[in-house]
């Protein structure tokens, strides 16, 4: 398949999905919640995202200077978001960190050390945000697993009702079965995946040994520390967006429920995640 056939296919998969989810859903109910928003939690979405963007940009620069570069950090800020549009726009969800790097590479850039700077700082976010993806992928199956076993014994205790409510625990069914393990199994893949897209720019050796630098040692604290808050504020953003359309369920459900469709957009199979995040959303927080 030629790039341009590529391209156009994940457009196409991604319209198809969002067609997909469109009919699933009540589009009237969707625009009924979107009418009530509230002003209050989408500006402190707002907020938090602006710091998840200078944090982030702070982690590039961080990596970078591991690795002998500097870039000014006003500048570093600018670039990520330049490139955090051009990923939700483009095919790929690459495309903002290629000109990350091009332009970093500029005069003075230092050529393959800024896209090693580029390459380890995705890096770093994405490996954590699996990470805690996994995790959230394993407590939903826990859950599912307490819940079924806690409804039975309740079911069985009570004759099947308890103050003339049905008997059975909350959990996720059996299509929520399938959802969660298939979500976990994805999860568990995408991590190696990841890498080895991350690591197709050339040369991989020089890479490689920049990891060491930039993300080992005495940096791995730093990395950690600083992609676990990026990652928090991501969750933090979902959150707050799901009390701005009115949803009332409580945190401790939610939060679960998101990094493991953030996880999703990793699969290159639509143009930045568009569709296959929403259609995992629908899925799974249903």
């Amino acid at each position: 398949m030629t790039p341009r056939a590529a391209r156009l296919a994940r457009a196409g998969v991604s319209l198809a999905l969002l067609a997909l989810v469109a009919s699933w859903l009540d589009a009237g109910a969707v625009l009924d919640r979107l009418a009530q928003l509230r002003p209050g939690w989408v500006v402190a979405a707002l907020v938090v995202s602006l710091g998840q963007v200078v944090l982030s940009a702070w982690r590039w620069r961080y990596t970078a200077a591991r690795l002998g570069q500097e870039i000014p950090l006003g500048r570093a800020v600018g670039e990520y978001y330049r490139a955090t549009l051009l990923n939700q726009l483009l095919p790929g969800g690459v495309v903002g960190d290629v000109s990350r790097a091009w332009r970093y590479a500029g005069p003075g850039g230092g050529g393959v050390r800024a896209v090693s700077a580029v390459v380890l700082d995705r890096l770093s976010g994405q490996a954590v945000m699996t990470a805690v993806a996994v995790l959230s992928g394993v407590a939903l199956l826990w859950g599912s697993i307490s819940g079924g076993l806690l409804g039975d014994t309740v079911s069985g205790a009570g004759g099947g009702a308890v103050g003339g409510a049905p008997g059975r625990a909350p959990g996720l069914g059996g299509a929520g079965w399938l959802v969660a393990g298939v979500g976990v199994l994805l999860l568990v893949l995408a991590g190696p995946f990841l890498l080895r897209r991350l690591l197709r720019f050339p040369p991989l050796a020089r890479i490689a040994a920049d990891a060491r630098t930039a993300l080992l040692g005495s940096a791995l604290p730093v990395q950690l520390a600083t992609s676990l808050a990026v990652v928090g504020s991501y969750l933090a953003v979902f959150l707050m967006a799901a009390r701005a359309v009115g949803v009332s369920t409580p945190s401790a459900v939610l939060l679960p429920l998101i990094a493991p469709v953030l996880v999703t957009m990793l699969l290159p199979v639509t143009v930045a995640g568009w569709g296959l995040r929403e259609g995992a959303a629908g899925a799974l927080w249903h």
